[in-house]
């Protein structure tokens, strides 16, 4: 029987916004990072901390140089701008206006967007994209259904225009993680529970879905049978490059060659490419492994004991069990970045060994003045690293088929950096977050390196070595630890990086490192915003000056930071990604919000230049337990696309607290609709548009 959809918004609880501290879903904690804050920290070298380097700091002017290198003006003598470093630049068109929107409370199931806007759902969590795949069934899920269907949670999105008119497009989105207890029915048949498991396999990995619409700034709309489209899961094949692919420590006795891997796991954020290829971090993959007891596995957080609680989908695929003979260096073929052609649904996918092996966050591509490509990734773990990839060779623009196949190796070779910070004031940084008397936190920065012209830097480390164990490399050269550096972009207007650097409640903590000045608060919960400016404007240089651009939370609280502006600013908790307008604006969404501020995740707009700068503006805020991921802003178009991650997380499947984002009768299902929880991507546009 098909049950006639009702809609739900009387459901929807209306709360008076609090500020008061929340409590964020442990089942979050648990199934996204694998309880990860609350094991101990991974990190436990003895490399400097803050306040014992070196603190004199070079002038800006020194590092910053006479001239920009990629042909835009460094403004080093107006304070203002000398604190960002770069001069704004405006590009005509840009710039998308709204009202602020006042915070939400962590009690609203609802996606909230400004005055004037409205949003729909582009793609939902087990929309069929591949052709002749099935109708989502949520009652009867498959692994082959899923293997063609829309995958789980899903975390960075590209949207790629394929024509001048923008009337097609390509979406890539990649799948973090997933939540059983509100996917599947519950269940103790074993056969029932195996099949679960792989389809929750299934449902991690990325989806590359065709676009189509009427007019510019009309809503998208999925072709559901377009030719690009593709699945790729937990158990794609993807080739292995750069210096570690064949190495003994890649090899497993499925793949003794050491050069392919089956799937990826536990995508983050990443980043799209000028010749057209999408980048995405494998994050926190070792929560899906049990391993041996080594100090290589705990340095990267593998459990050596079964966890009750744990996915244990070695049950399914023995590989996973990293204790068996023969699949010891399984852990060792995640922690990668990969990279996909999206349009090329016959390829195969590349795991990038040459950036390292880390929890990565991002991939983020700038070109440097001579062609050489940089890539920026951060280490999403408390007390770990910020790092930088240059490539060996250079881009060639020419547009070429040729260029665009060789540009797509340009990522197997190259240098490989790691992130010291000194700061100016480190006497006055006394854990409250009160500004040093200079009034701001700030200071230089260099990047040592790890790999430098094919050679390892790391005493006592091959070249492999450092890139499968980069932590450990990271440790040895006494990199700064930084409080969870998570996304992290290039300005596409300055060239200025900015990192989000989510929270760390163990700074400061007794045995943990303590405060210095590029992460100044102890017991630190909201996070902040890092920007960096690489010497001479030049993303291949070896130092840079850096500040903070935010020290999160409620406004008006005691160790917050905003900038240089003085006026009301929105409240914001756990930076997590990071995204640019076409003028240049940064878009900071957020995880973590609901509880830190007891307000749920949000997308916001910062300026970054004038006497606004640090601006915090609201535009939108996501369900009940969701998380704001991948932010998206076409603002020429009045249009911004997020991943609306994990909504209703704290549910369970004969008790849901979200129906994001089809609203019909709980548990009923409808014309591809269901009365359940379903990460999607949602498109904010301008009211008057229509997505039919």
């Amino acid at each position: 029987m098909t049950p006639t959809p009702a809609p739900i918004s009387s459901l929807l609880p209306l709360a008076d916004v609090s500020h008061a501290r929340g409590k964020r879903s442990p089942i979050t904690c648990q199934l996204k990072c694998g309880d990860a804050c609350a094991k101990p920290v991974p990190n436990e070298s003895d490399n400097q901390y803050f306040p014992d380097v070196a603190r004199s700091a070079l002038s800006r002017r020194r590092l910053l140089g006479a001239g920009a290198a990629t042909g835009l003006v460094l403004s080093v003598a107006a304070p203002a701008a000398a604190r960002s470093g770069l001069a704004a630049a405006a590009v005509g068109g840009g710039g998308l206006e709204f009202t602020a929107i006042e915070p939400v409370a962590n009690t609203v199931d609802a996606l909230t967007v400004p005055g004037g806007y409205s949003w729909s759902a582009l793609v939902r969590w087990g929309d069929p994209i591949v052709k002749g795949a099935p109708a989502f069934d949520p009652e009867n899920q498959s692994a082959s259904a899923q293997e063609q269907q829309f995958g789980y949670n899903c975390d960075y999105l590209d949207i790629i225009e394929l024509d001048d008119r923008g009337l097609r497009a390509v979406l890539v989105a990649n799948h973090e993680y997933t939540n059983e207890a509100i996917m599947f029915p519950p269940s103790t048949d074993p056969e029932v529970l195996a099949e679960q498991k792989r389809t929750a396999i299934a449902a991690h990995g990325l989806s590359v879905v065709s676009l189509y619409r009427r007019g510019r700034g009309r809503p998208w709309l999925m072709g559901p049978n377009g030719r690009l489209n593709r699945r790729i899961t937990g158990s794609t094949k993807f080739f292995v490059d750069g210096p570690a692919a064949g190495d003994p420590l890649l090899q497993t006795k499925d793949d003794p060659s050491g050069s392919v891997v089956l799937g990826t796991f536990n995508n983050c954020s990443g980043g799209t490419t000028p010749w057209g290829t999408v980048l995405s971090g494998e994050e926190t993959f070792n929560q899906y492994f049990v391993a041996a007891d080594t100090p290589q596995n705990a340095r990267y957080g593998i459990p050596s004991t079964v966890d009750d609680r744990s996915r244990q989908w070695w049950t399914v695929d023995p590989r996973f069990d990293a204790r068996t003979a023969g699949y010891e260096n399984e852990v060792h073929r995640f922690g990668w970045v990969v990279e996909i052609d999206p349009m090329n649904p016959r390829s195969t996918p590349v795991k990038h060994t040459a950036l390292g092996r880390f929890k990565h966050e991002a991939a983020s591509i700038r070109i440097a003045p001579n062609g050489q490509v940089v890539s920026y990734s951060g280490d999403d773990e408390r007390f770990d690293y910020i790092y930088k990839f240059i490539s060996r060779g250079r881009y060639d623009d020419s547009g070429t088929s040729a260029a665009r196949r060789r540009n797509m190796t340009l990522l197997s070779e190259g240098d490989l950096y790691v992130a010291k910070f000194t700061g100016d004031s480190p006497a006055e940084i006394d854990g409250a977050g009160t500004l040093p008397s200079d009034g701001e936190f700030d200071g230089d920065g260099q990047w040592l390196p790890l790999v430098l012209d094919g050679e390892s830097k790391v005493p006592g480390m091959s070249v492999v070595e450092v890139l499968v164990y980069t932590r450990l490399a990271g440790d040895a050269v006494g990199a700064t630890k930084m409080d969870r550096p998570e996304d992290i972009e290039v300005n596409p207007v300055t060239g200025a990086v900015y990192a989000a650097l989510t929270n760390n409640t163990d700074r400061g903590a007794e045995g943990k490192a303590g405060v210095d000045e590029a992460n100044p608060r102890n017991t630190n919960r909201e996070g902040h915003v890092l920007e960096v400016v690489e010497q001479g404007n030049d993303p291949r240089a070896t130092r840079f000056n850096w500040n903070l651009l935010l020290v999160c939370g409620v406004p008006g609280t005691a160790g917050t930071y905003f900038g240089e502006y003085t006026g009301p600013v929105s409240p914001i908790s756990c930076p997590d990604n990071v995204a640019f307008d076409s003028v240049g604006n940064l878009w900071v969404s957020t995880d973590g919000q609901p509880g830190t501020i007891g307000l749920n995740d949000a997308l916001h707009k910062v300026t970054l230049s004038g006497p606004e700068r640090g601006r915090v503006e609201q535009f939108l805020a996501v369900p009940i337990d969701a998380e704001t991921c991948g932010p998206v802003i076409h603002d020429k178009e009045d249009m911004v696309f997020v991943c609306v991650q994990h909504p209703g997380e704290d549910g369970s499947w004969e008790a849901q607290t979200s129906y994001f984002p089809d609203y019909i009768r709980p548990g009923g299902l409808w014309r591809g609709k269901w009365g359940g929880p379903r990460p999607s991507v949602a498109q904010i546009y301008r009211e008057g548009g229509s997505a039919s």
